[in-house]
């Protein structure tokens, strides 16, 4: 048994952010069916063709699990397809442009008073009110307004987030939200309107600096790997060329440190180091310091100094390194999951469950699971003939 079994999630999705909401809750057993458009589907099918030549790599990633079923909403017969999809749902999710389901007559007011159990769930850019309520959103812009580059990057340039960070957080609180209603439905019997932004979501992420602006008038400074306000706390060289990052939070580990791996004892009550306030004073001096002890010594060796001497350490690894990693392969956490272009790697999810398995179903075709969802909400094969035909479906 999964958690979700018995939950239905009619989802107009696309891209990032609602497709990683729905993709958990597929993982997590719910029957997830992915509206998508006729003419073809969800864009994030075309953002590349990296797997085997066919599959989008961000597509292959955010939909397994779920049910595609291809539909023109501009038609009557479409709409008429959903509103009977939506009597038969526990959630409905999209994330749509601004003001899109509305235009379609799927807004949250019209279809709670159809379906009062019904959880509606509602992703944005920047939320429904507000001067850029009508703006439509995208990851990286909505990085930039949030200011998450402007406190990431190097002292010389902010940069973005190698992942899109913002679709991810708002799909994250899309789950919460979504998981919170059914909890609650089940006390009350009544569904609700949930709304997330991409922004809000990210602007959580920003609490830290939000503070340090509002309470002492400046952000923290970009310092590439490094922290802003910890130190030592970056990545260092070694001597066959391999970067080290050594993570120092408090003035106990500063102590070990300076004793035992870089055999500096006098560091620990130097004016200049012995508080983590006076080592980001003058980081550079630290920095440069360490990193005369660490050209010394290979990876291996600093890394065996730094564990003898309790120090958090990693390794800044590329993606083939992380493909290969053995914390992944020894404990099992790679997978297989099926798809348009056969079997593909996958990783498990992230939450492990003594009751349960994630479901981990396969990748979907466009339009793959049309007929069986039409079925399942009484249209016959005449019907479903005549849908095609007209191309309503396909």
């Amino acid at each position: 048994m999964k958690p979700l079994d018995g939950v239905r999630v009619v989802s107009l999705e696309q891209a990032v952010a609602a497709p990683f909401a729905t993709r958990h809750l597929a993982d997590l057993g719910a029957e997830v069916i992915k509206v998508e458009r006729t003419d073809g589907g969800d864009f994030a099918r075309d953002y590349d063709s990296s797997i085997r030549g066919g599959l989008a790599t961000h597509f292959a990633w955010l939909n397994r699990g779920k049910q595609s079923i291809a539909l023109d909403l501009a038609a009557d017969d479409g709409k008429s397809v959903l509103g009977d999809l939506l009597a038969t749902a526990d959630v409905f999710l999209h994330n749509l442009g601004p003001g899109a389901v509305g235009r379609l007559g799927f807004d949250a007011d019209t279809v709670r008073q159809r379906f009062p159990r019904l959880i509606v769930a509602e992703l944005t850019g920047y939320g429904t009110a507000g001067p850029m309520s009508r703006r439509k959103a995208y990851d990286l812009l909505v990085q930039a307004e949030a200011g998450f580059v402007s406190i990431t990057g190097s002292r010389d340039a902010p940069a973005k987030a190698g992942i899109p960070v913002a679709d991810i957080a708002a799909g994250t609180y899309l789950l919460e939200g979504i998981l919170a209603a059914l909890l609650l439905r089940q006390r009350t019997d009544a569904g609700e309107h949930i709304q997330v932004s991409l922004f809000d979501a990210l602007v959580e992420w920003m609490g830290y600096p939000i503070y340090r602006q509002l309470y002492l008038g400046s952000p923290p400074p970009r310092v590439g790997l490094g922290h802003p306000t910890v130190t030592p706390y970056d990545a260092y060289p070694t001597g066959d060329g391999t970067a080290v990052l050594i993570g120092i939070q408090n003035d106990r580990g500063w102590s070990a440190f300076a004793r035992q791996v870089i055999e500096r004892p006098d560091l620990v009550d130097d004016p200049r180091t012995s508080t983590n306030i006076a080592r980001t004073e003058n980081r550079d001096f630290v920095d440069d310091l360490i990193a005369q002890k660490t050209r010394a010594m290979t990876a291996a060796e600093l890394g065996a100094r730094l564990d003898a001497a309790g120090i958090p350490n990693g390794l800044v690894n590329d993606m083939a390194a992380v493909v290969e990693h053995p914390q992944l392969t020894e404990r099992g956490r790679w997978t297989t999951i099926g798809s348009p272009v056969g079997e593909i790697a996958a990783v498990l999810p992230p939450v492990l469950s003594s009751a349960y398995s994630p479901s981990m179903g396969p990748v979907p075709a466009l339009g793959e699971h049309t007929d069986a969802v039409l079925e399942s909400i009484g249209r016959d094969a005449e019907e479903r003939r005549r849908l095609r035909h007209e191309g309503t479906v396909s």
